[in-house]
């Protein structure tokens, strides 16, 4: 799973679930000291974030194999350089100070975030899956009058079967209309065959 250090996040690894990091929220520490503050240190760790995309812009089309050696030949020893790199700094900055909270951000999670690197087909941050789930996010405050928790879920079912349909290829509202049709006489040992990745519309399946 790629995912930020959010603490809910925390009882999966006991799970069996592997923990990889996220490089953006690693960089965006950096960033936002840069952006506010000027800092040539966080400006030379976002080199480093930047040699790292540069690499994952390179293999983006490419097949696993290909993606898997390339990491291996360029990604990898830039990893190894922001590591020291990262580890020779902390000892240089007042602990407490927002370049070591930044710094250390990325030392606690290096396992996690270095993780992608051999595993060709872990993508090196979520932004995919976060930028899908913004406007979820953006508009939280409306879900808070869904009316009763019993309804909350309803609406997250509804909002996860759209964006299902949708990394299906699937339109939402024609797939909605087409089950809500048949759901009435659907037998309910067969519903699963309407979820979205299973789903086929009704003139489509005889």
């Amino acid at each position: 799973m790629v995912c930020d250090d959010y603490s809910g996040y925390k009882a999966l690894p006991a799970k069996g679930v592997t923990e990889a990091g996220c490089m953006a929220h690693a960089r965006r520490k950096f960033f936002e000291l840069h952006a506010n503050h000027q800092s040539q240190i966080a400006s030379e760790a976002l080199a480093f974030f930047g040699q790292l995309y540069g690499v994952e812009r390179e293999v983006a089309e490419l097949d696993d194999e290909a993606r898997w050696r390339i990491r291996q030949e360029k990604a990898k020893p830039i990893l190894d350089l922001l590591h020291r790199w990262l580890t020779t700094h902390r000892q240089q900055v007042p602990s407490g100070s927002s370049i070591a909270k930044a710094i250390d951000y990325s030392l606690k999670r290096w396992t996690a975030l270095s993780h992608y690197v051999d595993h060709a087909q872990m993508p090196i941050d979520n932004n995919w899956v976060e930028n899908r789930i913004r406007p979820i996010a953006i508009g939280r405050n409306n879900w808070l009058f869904a009316g009763s928790l019993r309804a909350g879920q309803r609406a997250a079912a509804v909002r996860s079967l759209i964006q299902s349909a949708k990394l299906s290829g699937i339109e939402p509202l024609a797939y909605l209309k087409d089950v809500l049709n048949r759901l009435p006489t659907q037998p309910a040992s067969k519903v699963a065959e309407l979820l979205p990745h299973r789903w086929l519309p009704k003139f489509a399946s005889h």
